[in-house]
């Protein structure tokens, strides 16, 4: 009866990492070996990882799995809930608006999207790529209950979980809205931060930069 996590956007794998190795799913040493050749963790999240449901890292392809799941859970009579993490680069994939149609008409209150709206995508900034907005109003006429919430705001991430459902009837839609690379001076609201390392005199920094947010 435990609730299921999806990975949609694979990339941040390395967070779910973390969270896993904490809950003693495989031991906190497999952490140092993350994005090496021959290493336990890969980039882009695996099944293969003890504690990770499914494999990501093509865009568009977590919300239909989670999509499936909630059905899968409804039809059986369980009570556990699906939750999925998507980027907002997700949203180009028409298998992304398929799901949205398909959880809205299953009427799947068991299933919960938090996306991270930062606007920026691998290539570029989502207006010019592909801009979503009004993105609200395009779900909530998608048949969806949609909150907005600040998503570097943990007070308020914790809230929106707690809501959900938000609609008995309807998923629900977390849009989280958040700066890439938030306070780090070289990297907030850039597109090369989505590919950069850290260069090693720059760590300490970082690090510096990432406690005082939390």
């Amino acid at each position: 009866e435990r609730d299921r996590f999806i990975l949609s956007k694979g990339h941040g794998g390395a967070a779910v990492y973390a969270v896993l190795a904490e809950k003693g799913f495989f031991p906190v040493e497999w952490l140092d070996t993350y994005y090496l050749d021959n290493g336990k963790l890969s980039g882009h999240i695996s099944h293969h990882i003890p504690g990770v449901e499914f494999s990501t890292g093509s865009l568009g392809h977590g919300l239909p799995v989670a999509a499936g799941m909630a059905l899968a859970a409804k039809c059986a009579g369980k009570t556990h809930r699906v939750f999925c993490l998507m980027s907002d680069g997700d949203c180009n994939e028409g298998s992304t608006w398929e799901a949205i149609m398909f959880a809205a008409q299953h009427k799947l209150d068991n299933l919960t999207v938090i996306i991270d709206y930062n606007r920026i995508q691998a290539l570029g900034k989502m207006e010019d790529v592909i801009e979503m907005e009004p993105f609200t109003k395009k779900l909530e006429d998608f048949r969806w209950a949609v909150c907005e919430i600040d998503g570097h705001n943990y007070a308020e991430i914790e809230a929106a979980f707690l809501r959900t459902p938000i609609a008995t009837g309807k998923p629900t839609w977390i849009l989280a809205k958040t700066v890439k690379g938030k306070s780090i001076d070289f990297m907030e609201n850039t597109v090369s931060c989505h590919y950069r390392y850290i260069p090693d005199d720059k760590l300490d920094e970082v690090i510096k930069s990432l406690e005082a947010e939390v």
